[in-house]
């Protein structure tokens, strides 16, 4: 198997010091449309100087550079076992040239191991795929965005739900008004629905990695979120909690089936620093892109 060291070394770099367009040019069109002199407008201001002296010193855009989790797509006969090893050398490395934070800490004892590889760190899921190429997305995670996820079983004692659409977007307008500025606004919601906790957890922050601009395949989820998108930007909790007009950058949806004794909504909120790039292997060659 090729070695991919050296290019998921990179790819943690890329993610890590260069935001994605879709995101940047989000937050560029929320600072346009806070009021001139604004907390709000202040706020997106400094993130946009932040992402681009991040960019051209090739540093880390966020002190936290989060839980790396990748998803690795890999074509039959592709070992699993050399993946893993490769990218936690990788995470290793790029710890070790400041494109990521040392975090990864015991959990009981909180002793950092100093290279951010540890028990399930980072964190690697695998699927194996009916194409010819490898494809790896990569997502940094940061801690307080992490700390503002939510996961309900609806009904919920929160509030009165049903196990609908209705239930769903209550769900939701409900963790995103108990973010608040937390979760260092504006985010990005990924939501799974139905599964099991730990199945609708990691269909929520797959939705992480769809660019804004898309559209849902599911006409009803669709909607759901562009309303979503619109309502949550009424609540004026605004850019890190100072009011504003915009709260998310977007909402992105999934279901799964459930058994029906259980109804999970579950939200992995992102902050602005949506931290995300695909990697592809074809041929032998590397591509490294925005999703």
């Amino acid at each position: 198997m090729q070695d991919l060291t050296e290019s998921f070394v990179e790819l943690v770099k890329s993610a890590s010091t260069d935001l994605s367009p879709d995101i940047e040019q989000a937050l560029r069109e929320a600072c346009a449309a806070e009021d001139e002199g604004s907390a709000a407008r202040a706020a997106l201001e400094t993130i946009l100087e932040n992402v681009r002296l991040a960019r051209e010193l090739g540093r880390p855009m966020c002190q936290d550079t989060g839980t790396p989790i990748f998803h690795v797509w890999y074509p039959e006969g592709g070992s699993q076992r050399a993946l893993r090893a490769q990218i936690r050398e990788a995470v290793r490395i790029a710890t070790e040239r400041a494109y990521l934070r040392p975090n990864a800490v015991e959990a009981i004892s909180g002793k950092n191991s100093g290279d951010n590889t540890g028990t399930d760190f980072p964190s690697i899921h695998f699927d194996e795929w009916e194409q010819d190429y490898l494809k790896v997305g990569l997502m940094l995670k940061g801690g307080g965005s992490e700390n503002c996820g939510r996961q309900y079983s609806v009904p919920s004692p929160e509030f009165p739900a049903s196990r609908d659409i209705k239930g769903v977007r209550k769900a939701i307008l409900d963790a995103a008004y108990q973010a608040q500025g937390l979760g260092c606004a504006p985010g990005i919601l990924g939501v799974g629905v139905g599964g099991d906790r730990g199945s609708s957890m990691l269909k929520a922050k797959e939705q992480l990695f769809r660019p804004l601009g898309d559209n849902n395949p599911d006409p009803e989820l669709d909607a759901l979120e562009k309303q979503l998108h619109r309502e949550i930007n009424t609540l004026g909790v605004g850019p890190m909690g100072f009011g504003g007009k915009t709260t998310v950058m977007g909402v992105k949806i999934a279901q799964l089936h459930r058994v029906p004794a259980s109804f999970f909504v579950s939200i992995a909120y992102m902050c602005w620093a949506d931290r995300r790039k695909i990697m592809t292997v074809k041929d032998g060659e590397v591509e490294i892109k925005a999703p």
